[in-house]
């Protein structure tokens, strides 16, 4: 079974920095992201998350075209995000306020950009041209980072259904759940290309 690729590799007109797709998305986080045209479609951010547990059970990945590159990193940053919420011995599983916040500060934390010596995949990605790209591309980076920890804390910590009085699903939801799902959490070790961004 082949890898999932971008469905945003065909769009042409898409601006890139270094070779790295600059793609609109979905969100209330100030930053330089181009505004999607049609907000009710799935976003890069979104795409991430949907092929996540897919794509990070391959060592191997042919990248076809700028939006792949920016789909890698953000998978990449989704595992540093599990592990960041992993438990351990003495530090039990965060709630899901805990966690927000948790993740929101990773998303803002200083990281490596293609070209930078700690960057894990320097081979497959061009650096940005100029000093003026470099911000620009960690300007968008920190406001993809920050969306999608947003999401995915939706995702690890779904709302529970309210069951009515004869114990069945009513339709409404009810708080959040108190640990992260056990379906999210299991692919905090797995690592998509064998790679890490280093920032868990």
């Amino acid at each position: 079974m082949p890898a999932y690729h971008s469905v945003f590799n065909d769009d042409t007109s898409v601006r890139q920095v270094g070779n790295t797709a600059i793609l609109p998305i979905n969100t209330k986080v100030r930053g330089p992201a181009p505004i999607a045209a049609d907000p009710s479609q799935a976003d890069i951010i979104e795409e991430s998350l949907d092929l996540f547990r897919a794509n990070c059970l391959f060592r191997n990945f042919e990248i076809k075209g700028p939006a792949d590159r920016l789909m890698i990193y953000l998978i990449l940053f989704i595992s540093d995000c599990l592990t960041r919420l992993a438990p351990s011995p003495g530090k039990p599983s965060p709630s899901y306020q805990e966690a927000t916040k948790v993740l929101q500060t990773l998303a803002v934390d200083h990281f490596a950009l293609p070209g930078d010596a700690g960057f894990p995949l320097n081979s497959l990605y061009h650096p940005p041209a100029s000093r003026v790209d470099a911000d620009h591309l960690r300007s968008y980076l920190t406001q993809t980072r920050t969306e999608l920890a947003l999401r995915l804390c939706d995702r690890i910590y779904p709302q529970e259904q309210v069951l009515g009085a004869d114990g069945q699903p009513s339709g409404q939801l009810g708080p959040r759940a108190a640990k992260p799902s056990k379906w999210w959490m299991s692919f905090q070790k797995r690592r998509f290309m064998g790679r890490s961004l280093g920032t868990a």
